[in-house]
């Protein structure tokens, strides 16, 4: 892909290194699978589990041992997050490479985007893209970097930690820079289908699902956002910046991080009802769908099979 020397955008919000992680979230962000099982995110901790740690801390603290303090590496802070300067920080410069090609990434889906929504009469508000490395707080709730790459319809914001890209190429075996792209314009899509109204619908009737009849909604949200990504990426191609081999790695990542195969990989069987995102001949098929024909028309998920 031949992204450098292209427009970056200034969309990005680099929390890397940030000692602040905030309070808890609403829950309900679409997460990028990141082979730990995630799925939607939920709000956080629950109620009981509050109250057991806060029962815990009291016990402690009347025994002399402030918990807060121990946690913080014996800092004044009050329990805020930091990390060791003596274990090495993994915050990255803001001007490196990484942060340079998911800049650039985003700025053309900004482009293909403004572009289509300006074809419906629509105006394309572009969302900010998180960059952050361990754990962070959004909207949604608490992310760490087992949640995997995300994206917030409460606060419009894409998460993505900046080590995901390794485990997308050690773990998943899905190597190289469109596969990479594929990544944020998969979550991307999810931000298109919260401003065409599809997002909100999704989370107020999954309120009266059973688990297993939002799973299999879920799986035609995701896979929605996959032909939708598939659509930037044939904008994209038509601007001569693909490499030969580039939609392959697309199409490698989709298929390495399909629900069965991740399944299979994690626990060697699959559970058909616990899918979430789609099989990776789903995922495949999507994402293909939406490179070969560029139309939202084209991205209807929800009527019939997937």
């Amino acid at each position: 892909m031949e992204w450098k020397g292209r427009r970056q955008s200034d969309n990005i919000e680099d929390r890397r290194g940030d000692p602040s992680m905030g309070g808890l979230g609403q829950g309900g962000g679409f997460s990028f699978p990141s082979g730990g099982g995630m799925g939607r995110r939920g709000g956080g901790l629950s109620i009981g589990t509050i109250i057991f740690l806060v029962v815990l801390y009291l016990v402690f603290k009347a025994m002399g041992i402030d918990l807060l303090q121990i946690m913080d590496g014996g800092s004044t802070g009050g329990g805020g997050y930091e990390q060791s300067q003596s274990g090495g920080s993994s915050q990255a410069p803001a001007n490196d490479e990484m942060t340079a090609f998911v800049r650039t990434v985003l700025a053309e889906t900004e482009d293909t985007w403004t572009g289509i929504f300006k074809s419906m009469g629509r105006d394309y508000e572009e969302p900010r893209l998180v960059l952050f490395s361990g754990q962070t707080q959004s909207a949604c709730g608490f992310a760490s970097a087992a949640t995997g790459p995300f994206y917030c319809p409460s606060d419009h914001k894409v998460y993505l930690d900046t080590a995901f890209f390794q485990q997308l190429s050690r773990q998943f075996g899905a190597s190289g820079d469109f596969a990479e792209a594929y990544v944020v314009a998969h979550e991307v899509g999810h931000h298109v289908q919260n401003q065409l109204g599809i997002l909100p619908k999704f989370n107020e009737a999954r309120q009266r699902m059973s688990e297993a009849d939002a799973n299999k909604m879920s799986v035609r949200v995701e896979l929605q956002a996959d032909c939708f990504a598939g659509i930037w990426g044939k904008f994209t191609d038509q601007k001569g910046i693909l490499d030969a081999g580039d939609l392959e790695e697309a199409l490698n990542a989709a298929q390495q991080i399909g629900d069965d195969t991740l399944q299979k990989r994690s626990q060697g069987y699959v559970v058909p009802e616990s899918f979430n995102h789609g099989t990776s001949a789903q995922r495949v098929k999507w994402f293909k769908r939406g490179f070969d024909s560029g139309k939202l028309s084209d991205c209807d998920t929800f009527s019939g099979p997937v």
